[in-house]
């Protein structure tokens, strides 16, 4: 069955890597259009990486054009590093053959999600339960003992209540 999407790539076998995904780019006349600009940017990125390679690993190209580059930078620390390396970078992109004429750094915060915990609650069958109940009434009440009966006691009236 065909369909009549204008974004239809020629079928390809799963996992064939980064060539599949050029040929799917190639394979569509929008999505053609932005290679040329896709593969001046990574050529950009990989220069840029080239030039400063410990300090560009955390930054990436955002735009570039009529001569301004635009870098974005993880945080603010980053960027004012990155700051005083600007007039090495500039100077050795433009050995490169890259007419730059002003570098703006942008800082982007990525804020981290916390992962998503999910968790379950134990269920004790009933007779688990009796079990840890006479083990808090057959303790002898000494001081020692108070602090694991309270717990006790407090576990079996929680696991007894209905759960909301």
């Amino acid at each position: 069955m065909r369909s009549n999407s204008p974004y239809q790539a020629p079928r390809r076998k799963f996992g064939q890597g980064a060539s599949g995904a050029t040929d799917f780019l190639r394979g569509n006349a929008t999505m053609a259009a932005l290679m040329p600009t896709v593969k001046r940017l990574a050529s950009l990125q990989h220069d840029c990486a080239a030039a400063l390679p410990a300090m560009f690993q955390h930054c990436d190209i955002l735009q570039f054009e009529g001569g301004q580059l635009v870098l974005a930078t993880p945080n603010s620390a980053v960027a004012a590093k990155l700051k005083q390396q600007l007039p090495k970078l500039q100077a050795e992109l433009e050995k490169r053959g890259w007419q730059i004429g002003g570098i703006k750094l942008k800082v982007q915060v990525i804020r981290s999600v916390a992962p998503i915990v999910h968790t379950h609650a134990l269920v004790l069958p009933g007779k688990a339960m009796a079990a840890l109940a006479e083990l808090g009434d057959a303790l002898p009440a000494s001081p020692q003992n108070q602090t694991l009966i309270a717990a006790l006691r407090a576990m079996v009236q929680r696991h007894r209540e209905p759960q909301d």
